[in-house]
């Protein structure tokens, strides 16, 4: 038996998320459906992150274990030629019998992108929100700056979150322009549920003039989710990189293991 990593790739468009469910058709699904007729054998994936229906991913991480004599540099060719055209597997590795893929994360870092222009785009619709109205970008890089460091984010999470703990530490955050396009980054140890959607909507709020660019400082005074903004859509958003300390791939014993 052996346990393999992959990192997939996603247009989340078509799918009610991650997860599987019984209402809708799920990435992870899709994944178990195809390397289990791959490795002739029942496959289950368990993935570094719950992406939300319509999010997208460039850098999803998932662990399976299988008996399976494919190489694991081979599952890449073998599944994308299985695969529906929006999921791609991009790289394959043998990892440790007691390795993660959620619970040994050190780190995500996600995107969020906003289209601001009068007109909607018909090429951009699917990972770009739209905004038609203008929007203050140095109003919305002067609020971001106070997200970084370690805060209890209580405020930033949606209800639905099953978290033990709301402290987390944003390592880096910024909003670039290329222009009339917006490109939020965050990166931090770990996430909330719906916390980037709840960030993006409220720096949006921000460059709309209807929130105070210490909108971030008062959430974190008063944890009240009233404090903030609404949740972004979820097609702007993407899991772009999960990352693993070097122990994950060596000893994971010797790391304590957590949950978002």
């Amino acid at each position: 038996m052996k346990r393999i990593l992959l990192t997939v790739e996603y247009d989340g468009t078509a799918y009610c998320g991650w997860q599987r469910q019984i209402n809708g058709l799920s990435v992870q699904q899709v994944l178990e459906e195809n390397l289990s007729l791959a490795c002739r054998e029942a496959v289950t994936v368990t993935g570094a992150s719950r992406t939300d229906a319509g999010v997208h991913a460039a850098g999803q991480a998932l662990h399976f274990d299988t008996v399976s004599s494919i190489p694991p540099e081979k599952y890449p060719f073998v599944l994308n030629t299985m695969l529906p055209p929006d999921i791609r597997v991009q790289t394959g590795r043998e990892v440790p019998h007691d390795f993660h893929a959620r619970f040994l994360t050190s780190g995500k870092q996600y995107t969020y992108r906003i289209l601001n222009r009068r007109h909607a785009s018909a090429l951009l619709r699917l990972n770009h929100v739209h905004v038609p109205v203008p929007l203050d970008v140095a109003r919305m890089q002067e609020a971001i700056s106070s997200l970084l460091g370690r805060h209890d984010f209580a405020a930033f999470q949606a209800a639905g979150g099953t978290a033990k703990t709301t402290v987390r530490t944003v390592r880096s955050a910024c909003l670039a322009q290329d222009g009339d396009r917006l490109t939020l980054t965050v990166e931090g140890d770990a996430f909330l549920y719906n916390m980037v959607r709840i960030i993006a909507g409220t720096l949006i709020e921000i460059g709309l003039g209807k929130r105070g660019t210490d909108a971030f400082e008062k959430a974190y005074a008063t944890l009240d989710r009233l404090a903030l903004g609404v949740t972004a859509p979820p097609h702007g958003l993407e899991l772009t990189r999960v990352d693993y300390p070097e122990l994950a791939f060596t000893d994971p014993a010797r790391l304590r293991w957590h949950e978002e």
